[in-house]
This record gives C-alpha cells, sequence and structure tokens, in this order.
C-alpha cells in the first residue's frame, strides 16, 4: 500500500494502492504507521509524497462508501470515517520536516485534499486535479475548504468548490493551486530536483521558517515574536554559525540572487 526508500536527507514516500489509491480506512491507518516509522527512524529533512499508480490519489473507497451509505448509521460511520482523513492530514501538515506532493495523475478529492496538507505541489501539466464532491450534495471535508481558501483565497476556492470544477496541472499553477507544473515526461526528474535542493539547506532553518509561515496564518499567533525566538534559537545552532561564520569569512559564494540584490 506504501513504499519508502531513502535518498540521502529525502525520504520517499509512494502511494501504492492499486489501482488508484483510493482512500479506505486501512489506507488511512497504513499511513498513519508510516508517519510512526518516519518518526521514530533516521532523520530526514524533505518528505516527498508521490505515486507508482495512474492516479495520485483518487479520492475515497467507492466500495466503503457503499456499505456505508447502506448502514442504518451510515451517517456517523462517514463522520469518523471524514474525521480519521482530517487527524491524517494534520498531522502531515505538522511534520517539522518539508512535504513535497509529486502529482502525475489524477488528484480528486481527498487526494488533492492530500496534496493540499503538504508545504509544496508540482503537477504534471496533464493532470486533472478538483474537489467535486458537491456534485454528491457533499463537501470537501478533509480540509479542502479550509486549506483551498487559505492558499488561494476565496474568490479561488469558491469557482473550483462551488463550480466543483476539474483543473489540469498547468491551469492549476496559474491559481496558484500548485506551484509547479510541467509536461509528465519531465515530472519525476523535476520533483527529485526540488526535494534534493530542499533538502539541501539546513533542516533547522527550514522546520523554523515553515513554523513562522504557518504562524503568519494564524489570527491569535504572534508570527513576528515566532520569527525572533527562531532566530535567536538559530543563532545558538552549530550549523547556522558555521554556516554564517563562512559567509563572513568570505568562503561562502554569495548566491546569485545575493548579488543582484546587493546592486540594486
Amino acid at each position: 500500500m506504501f513504499l519508502t526508500n531513502a535518498d540521502g536527507a529525502v525520504t520517499i514516500l509512494t502511494l501504492g494502492h492499486a489501482p488508484v489509491n483510493a482512500i479506505s480506512e486501512e489506507w488511512v491507518r497504513a499511513f498513519d504507521r508510516k508517519l510512526d516509522e518516519l518518526a521514530n527512524g533516521p532523520r530526514c529533512t524533505v518528505l516527498h509524497i508521490r505515486s507508482d499508480q495512474k492516479a495520485f490519489c483518487a479520492g475515497a473507497d467507492l466500495k466503503e462508501i457503499r456499505a456505508r451509505m447502506a448502514a442504518r448509521d451510515g451517517a456517523d460511520q462517514m463522520y469518523a470515517y471524514v474525521a480519521s482523513i482530517q487527524r491524517l492530514y494534520a498531522r502531515i501538515e505538522r511534520l517539522a520536516l518539508i512535504t513535497l506532493a509529486e502529482i502525475g495523475g489524477a488528484a480528486m478529492g481527498g487526494g488533492l485534499e492530500l496534496a493540499l496538507a503538504c508545504d509544496l505541489r508540482i503537477a504534471a501539466a496533464e493532470a486533472k486535479l478538483g474537489l467535486p464532491e458537491v456534485r454528491l450534495g457533499l463537501i470537501p471535508g478533509a480540509g479542502g475548504t479550509q486549506r483551498l481558501t487559505r492558499l488561494c483565497g476565496p474568490a479561488v476556492a469558491a469557482r473550483l468548490i462551488l463550480g466543483a470544477e476539474i483543473l489540469d496541472g498547468r491551469t492549476a499553477s496559474e491559481l496558484g493551486v500548485v506551484h509547479w507544473a510541467v509536461p509528465r515526461a519531465e515530472l519525476a526528474q523535476r520533483a527529485t530536483e526540488i526535494a534534493g535542493g530542499i533538502a539541501s539547506l539546513p533542516a533547522a532553518a527550514l522546520s523554523a521558517s515553515k513554523a513562522c509561515i504557518a504562524a503568519a496564518g494564524q489570527k491569535d499567533r504572534g508570527g513576528f515574536t515566532d520569527e525572533l525566538e527562531f532566530t535567536r534559537l538559530l543563532l545558538n545552532d552549530a550549523e547556522t554559525r558555521q554556516r554564517v561564520q563562512a559567509f563572513l569569512a568570505g568562503s561562502a559564494e554569495p548566491s546569485r540572487e545575493m548579488k543582484r540584490g546587493a546592486g540594486q
């Protein structure tokens, strides 16, 4: 159902629940177990989530949905099922490491909600993405209404959710649903490059930056205070001190962006 392998500081988690990575109760439990293994395993900086199926993740397991709908307590069963997915995706969102979703095929309903719980998303231009739940008289209840609105604003969220619109990867990129869209033939290589590039950066700084970005979306949080506190922590971090000292000593080549900024 899931395969993991490490590539340096990147852990690749491959969704392999044939044929379309449907989200069953066992799928949710198995994903949770993989996250437990990740937490207790070798340290990594990036979690790269991909699929070896035609779809990235096609959403809810229809067989289980039929069984629940036929049950007398079907509404309660569905509530518990959706709540379990919400908890899983919240756990993914809270991971201290950086998460990248590589969307090579359809990401529908709960599948897109999984990708939205990740920090970064890259999609094949040909992939199909959408939250079509209203067609069934339902809502994207595993975090879709909240994360899409925070990510793209209420106007885009209303367009996609209320219209049950299905996007290709290129349009999803234009609307800000994903960060990059590339031809499917280039997807795996580009995703690997992105994951590797991020993994080469200091893990403590990445984790701190992620926490501060999250704080900016929470009205009751003092994001500026978070910035100061993380800055204090990082200035006492051995890797940070080594990098800063090397830069100040002139042994670290400034990046192209730094050089450009210095000339402004």
